[in-house]
């Protein structure tokens, strides 16, 4: 997936700045949180992780309001804002880094395969981002987990230079 000096280089940088990270996945399913554990002292950065697959979970373990859930589904940008946040309070980090989509093989909620948002929550504020990824369902998922992990280095590294 990810290429092991890169992720040792991006674990290295949170820990030498202090940044504790947590991951809230759902379309993902743990692949952002396993990917970043395999690295040798990521428990120096990575807090801990919620999958959260269901609307239910979102709302129990993550505070995503269960009315934005309902009105807009789970694949929207304010739900990804939302979960980076909620999971940063769960496990009290700093930054949050948050996974929703359809990978397929059916659109859902109205929305296509492929349709993804990546949340990313930093000293609690929080913004999303959409993607458009192709491929299979399995594509998908590795896309977006590769992409939350390059969102998470930019984070890492933008919050490192504010320490300074």
């Amino acid at each position: 997936m990810w290429a092991e000096p890169a992720l040792a280089a991006l674990v290295a940088a949170a820990v030498e700045a202090n940044i504790t990270v947590s991951v809230a996945e759902s379309l993902t399913a743990g692949m952002v949180s396993a990917s970043l554990a395999q690295v040798p002292g990521a428990s120096g950065m990575l807090q801990g992780g919620v999958v959260a697959y269901q609307n239910s979970v979102k709302a129990q373990l993550l505070g995503v309001p269960a009315e934005l859930l309902r009105t807009r589904g789970a694949v929207d940008p304010a739900v990804a804002s939302a979960m980076a946040l909620g999971v940063c309070n769960a496990v009290g980090s700093r930054v949050g880094i948050s996974t929703t989509g359809v990978a397929g093989p059916e659109p859902h909620q109205g929305k296509q395969v492929g349709t993804v948002f990546i949340g990313v929550a930093l000293d609690g504020e929080a913004q999303a981002y959409e993607y458009h990824f192709g491929g299979d369902r399995e594509m998908i998922r590795l896309q977006a987990a590769q992409e939350a992990i390059s969102l998470l280095e930019q984070v890492i590294k933008a919050a490192g230079e504010q320490n300074l």
